[in-house]
């Protein structure tokens, strides 16, 4: 495992898994190693499942993975099973990471047959890379240029045949022409409460933790339905049972306490979540207010509010996105405790 640098600093939300935190590395002694342990997205697995057996018997690569949805539900732990059941290499990377034409054909030129070559946010490859892949992906070779001014000529180099497994958050960000060559597309959803549980347990067994049925239910309402989140906040729950109780054992009364100091409630939602709908109900009425007036409001950045916040409180049923700006559902106001707001016209004006 590798050594946490000492200058390294943690962010603050727990619960949001789109921040990088350093419990990442300890993530993967977590990760199933294959589809039997994978538990949750059982119609998208059991058809991936069909799919890499087919690839096997034929003796082929398994064909182009497109990987979809919210961060923290598995796309590359995913990956890494695809490769795991194929029996072959996996190399990892993220389009950031790619930053020039020969990083790729240094990458796709050394990989071994059949091996699967994941790339994180896909979404953020840049154009002349894009294009590349094209050709690499359908022909299995790669457009080299030598030379210079009138003297340039281009060369095709072979590869060995491949499957790309790309992920991404923003499948809306991905052209379409790239999207066109990957054969199979694994969109992600939200976990059910049953499948977080699961795998509460699992993750528990594995780091030899005690945890009462209670606390199980109590964590997974809690999680966001989000395994990355759920593994987070087991943890958390294990120092709080290590250090106040003295025992170890994770009970309801336990996590019940943890969730307050971290300030989650039993949604899931964190003081930035409250605060932002709180922001809308009391300042605005409830809605609906401008994206750049709400994270200006609450001391974020627009981007921050859409790709951080947003989603889950719009899947949750609490914040409604509409072409006038975001709104508090019924749900939102019910959920913290507040009236709901007197009704407005058309021109965002109060009835009475």
């Amino acid at each position: 495992m590798a050594k946490k640098n000492p200058h390294e600093r943690e962010a603050d939300p727990i619960v949001h898994s789109e921040v990088a935190l350093p419990d990442d590395e300890r993530d993967r002694a977590l990760r199933p190693l294959s589809m039997e342990e994978f538990l949750g997205q059982k119609e998208m697995k059991d058809n991936l499942a069909v799919f890499i057996k087919a690839a096997r018997e034929r003796g082929e690569s398994l064909d182009h993975v497109f990987l979809t949805g919210p961060p923290g539900l598995g796309k590359t732990t995913l990956a890494h099973i695809v490769a795991n059941e194929m029996g072959v290499d996996f190399v990892e990377t993220s389009a950031p990471a790619l930053d020039k034409p020969k990083d790729l054909v240094g990458i796709l030129t050394n990989l071994k047959p059949k091996a699967v070559f994941f790339i994180d946010e896909v979404h953020r490859l840049k154009p002349a890379i894009e294009e590349m892949l094209y050709i690499a992906m359908e022909d299995y070779e790669l457009d080299w240029i030598i030379g210079q001014g009138p003297a340039a000529r281009t060369m095709r180099l072979p590869i060995r045949p491949f499957t790309l497994a790309a992920a991404t958050t923003k499948a809306g960000m991905v052209s379409s022409p790239l999207v066109s060559r990957f054969g199979i597309t694994c969109h992600f959803s939200l976990y059910e409460s049953a499948d977080i549980a699961a795998i509460i347990r699992r993750s528990a067994a594995i780091m030899n933790i005690t945890i009462d049925d209670e606390a199980v239910a109590l964590l997974a309402r809690s999680s966001r339905f989000t395994p990355r989140v759920t593994n987070r906040l087991l943890r958390r729950m294990r120092d709080f049972a290590q250090v106040s109780e003295k025992t170890g054992l994770i009970t309801l009364d336990v996590v019940r306490f943890g969730l307050s100091r971290l300030q989650i409630d039993d949604l899931g939602l964190e003081k930035q979540d409250r605060d932002i709908l709180k922001m809308i109900i009391q300042r605005y009425g409830g809605g609906p207010v401008g994206a750049e007036t709400l994270a200006i409001s609450v001391g974020d950045s627009a981007d921050t509010l859409e790709d951080f916040y947003e989603p889950y409180l719009i899947q949750a049923g609490l914040m409604e996105r509409t072409s006038r700006g975001r709104m508090a559902t019924s749900f939102a106001y019910e959920h913290l405790g507040l009236h709901e707001a007197r009704p407005r016209n058309e021109d965002n004006r109060l009835l009475f």
